[in-house]
């Protein structure tokens, strides 16, 4: 049942709600210090660089004009998959530090999450499934042009 309110009736319940005042916290992604993975750019490059070459080796060894358009949305997005994180990554806040150089990860190594690994080993790990995946791409290939 509804009941006529009074402007007195309002005015106090006004006074008795207090608006909550918001918090003003850090935007979360200002916290982030790395957006790099904390990896050199040439092992970035690098992982990219054996997925666009086994997709060009791929393009070559099966030319048929029905996998120009498949071929353009891999290249496509495996660019993608680069030139996006890039792009996030340079817009870093202005406290945000730049990749390591690879003579760095080299020389001291990284923190990994079974513990310490050499720049050598790191940079295996971060490119044994591109290599891996090349060499498929070349084997396919070449198995076809035998047959």
């Amino acid at each position: 049942m509804s009941k006529p309110l009074k402007q007195a009736d309002l005015m106090a319940a006004a006074e008795l709600a207090v608006a909550p005042v918001p918090e003003l916290k850090r935007n979360v992604r200002e916290d982030i210090e790395s957006r790099h993975f904390d990896l050199p750019v040439s092992l970035h490059t690098g992982f990219f660089g054996a997925f666009l070459a086994y997709l060009g080796i791929m393009a070559v060894g099966f030319p048929h004009p029905e996998m120009i358009l498949p071929m353009a949305i891999f290249i496509f997005f495996t660019v993608a998959f680069y030139v996006v994180p890039m792009a996030w990554a340079k817009l870093a806040p202005s406290h945000a530090n730049k990749a390591m150089p690879m003579h760095q990860l080299m020389g001291e190594g990284i923190a990994i999450e079974s513990g310490r690994a050499s720049g050598r080993d790191a940079a295996a790990q971060v490119l044994i499934l591109p290599v891996l995946i090349l060499g498929w791409g070349i084997a396919v290939v070449s198995i076809a042009a035998l047959s």
